[in-house]
């Protein structure tokens, strides 16, 4: 960590399991904030099991507690650690907390200051707040699939968990602003987050306009020449020649080769939007006719939103922006666990900021550290056997939204 502040002196105790609590946690502990991941005994966050390498990305940066909520004398200890605490972050279902004598009202009672920041799937009340959900359910019901990008084609999902990085992001953003205020008036809060609303938020600037439009697909943001084409090897590239002065550029730089290219029909935006579908078979048919590696040498000389589709996570590595931009570092190792190849934190402060400073923590690695800050003495004690017969129910159907990304 260089020399300023950023979020150093705050700390954020992590109830969350899996991805959307995981990532909005790392950006705050990237950022300087002490991060308690808060583990159950038996084995913890299941993300250590599931899939390590994700684990390990999203809960660097952190210290790791071993505490068993069920038994009184560990929620005792959470408590007070509560009253030395910032913010606590937690993914359960609406209630849950509640049920364990650890919801926000209790933990005011500890810590007037403290900001609560429950991450759900639909929020903490609503016709839907108690329903199971993971990131697909929330984006097939936030307006996501009615944002067409082309013309009479289904819109499918993508790999990567859009409605529960959004909802994390919304989640880091809200808390460290909520700690600013608290720190100002002396009042904490409840943060309601909801994975639904925040890929909604993300979805709606592109999918409330076309509540007009009879086909959606007649929006002004589909066209046929801002997509991905195949090559003849089966390479893929992503051309965006939105504007009208990249298509003139494209057209006329390859209309020799292929001289389907030499008509001046679609040089305008909106006469290439009215015509997508003819426009995109077009390019179709041209893209088909070269291997990858021909397009890349042909474009790379010209000025053009074009680039090749890389499809492993070794092509993204060999990129040499990637490499030059320093976007992917090496994370120390741990006693148990080998150096890894992560993505830092993607803003560049001009302050400076070592975001990949520690590996993510062995289950209950810092627990007698972190009671020892709490000059508890006994920590046999405080780890007591749970009276698994206290709450039988209440922490099996707590976790509602959270799928490992795979």
């Amino acid at each position: 960590m260089a020399g300023w502040p950023a979020l150093s002196g705050m700390r954020i105790l992590d109830l969350s399991r899996l991805l959307p609590g995981g990532f909005a946690t790392v950006l705050m502990a990237d950022l300087g904030a002490d991060v308690i991941k808060v583990e159950s005994p038996g084995g913890g966050d299941y993300g250590r099991r599931v899939d390590p390498e994700t684990f390990a990305a999203l809960n660097r940066n952190k210290r790791s507690l071993v505490l068993d909520l069920r038994s009184p004398a560990d929620r005792e200890a959470l408590l007070r650690l509560v009253e030395r605490s910032d913010a606590v972050v937690e993914s359960h279902r609406p209630g849950v907390l509640d049920a364990m004598g650890l919801g926000y009202a209790r933990l005011r009672e500890a810590n007037p200051r403290v900001v609560l920041c429950s991450v759900t799937g639909f929020g903490q009340d609503g016709p839907y707040a108690s329903r199971p959900g993971h990131d697909l359910n929330f984006l097939a019901l936030s307006g996501f699939f009615a944002v067409p990008h082309r013309p009479g084609e289904t819109v499918d999902r993508v790999g990567v968990r859009v409605a529960d990085l959004a909802g994390a992001m919304y989640a880091a953003l809200a808390t460290a602003v909520a700690v600013t205020s608290a720190r100002a008036t002396g009042e904490g809060q409840h943060l309601d987050v909801s994975l639904h609303e925040a890929a909604a938020a993300w979805a709606g600037p592109l999918a409330l306009p076309l509540r007009a439009p009879a086909d959606p697909a007649d929006s002004p943001l589909v066209t046929g020449d801002n997509d991905v084409f195949t090559a003849a090897d089966g390479g893929r590239i992503a051309l965006a020649t939105f504007e009208d002065k990249f298509w003139l550029t494209f057209r006329t730089a390859f209309a020799g080769e292929f001289p389907e290219l030499d008509d001046d029909a679609h040089d305008r935006r909106t006469d290439r939007t009215r015509a997508r579908t003819r426009v995109r078979e077009l390019l179709t048919g041209v893209f088909a006719r070269r291997d990858l590696a021909w397009w890349s040498a042909a474009l790379a000389g010209l000025d053009l939103p074009w680039a090749p589709v890389y499809e492993t996570a070794d092509a993204f590595l060999a990129d040499e922006h990637v490499a030059a931009r320093e976007l992917v570092g090496t994370l120390p190792g741990s006693a148990t666990e080998e150096p890894r190849r992560q993505v830092r934190f993607p803003v560049l402060f001009g302050a400076g900021l070592d975001s990949l400073r520690a590996a993510a923590p062995g289950h209950g690695e810092h627990t007698d550290e972190i009671l020892a800050e709490l000059d508890v003495l006994a920590v046999p004690d405080v780890l007591a056997v749970p009276d698994v017969h206290a709450m039988p129910d209440v922490l099996a159907e707590s976790d509602v939204h959270a799928e490992p990304a795979r």
